[in-house]
């Protein structure tokens, strides 16, 4: 059975678009990469950091929050890098413009939030973006 002269070039055009899509979605699997990252890794320190002065700065809290505890970070890497952050946060006795000797608030100020966070970020520039945040009492 031979295809009718209209049709050739209809199937040519769509074996090449199924071929580009098909390349396409393997050139973004081979350079994607998702992995665990500890916290100590320096960009993780600098990212946390940029994390909790958008926290402190954006909260309509009269007092400052500090990171109690870390609990995934998550580093996805394709044509830019993205931090995915799950930690755990209080609130301490710092106000807002005060930053040193901040004790966590015991008693009836006590309040622990754990939040998600993911963070677009350039480390040459020193660029950062929140792309996703979700915190709720803990």
């Amino acid at each position: 059975m031979m295809a009718r002269p209209w049709q050739t070039p209809q199937l040519l055009l769509a074996i090449l678009v199924a071929l580009v899509a098909l390349t396409h979605q393997e050139r973004r699997k081979t350079f994607m990469s998702v992995e665990e990252v500890p916290v100590s890794e320096p960009q993780v320190i600098a990212t946390l950091q940029f994390v909790i002065n958008d926290f402190n700065k954006k909260s309509d809290d009269k007092y400052n929050f500090q990171i109690v505890r870390v609990l995934k970070v998550r580093k996805q890497v394709s044509d830019h890098m993205e931090y995915h952050v799950n930690m755990e946060m209080r609130r301490t006795t710092c106000q807002k413009l005060e930053t040193t000797n901040c004790m966590f608030q015991e008693g009836e100020l006590y309040k622990q939030i754990e939040c998600f966070y993911s963070v677009f970020v350039v480390p040459w520039f020193e660029k950062y973006k929140i792309l996703n945040k979700n915190c709720t009492d803990g």
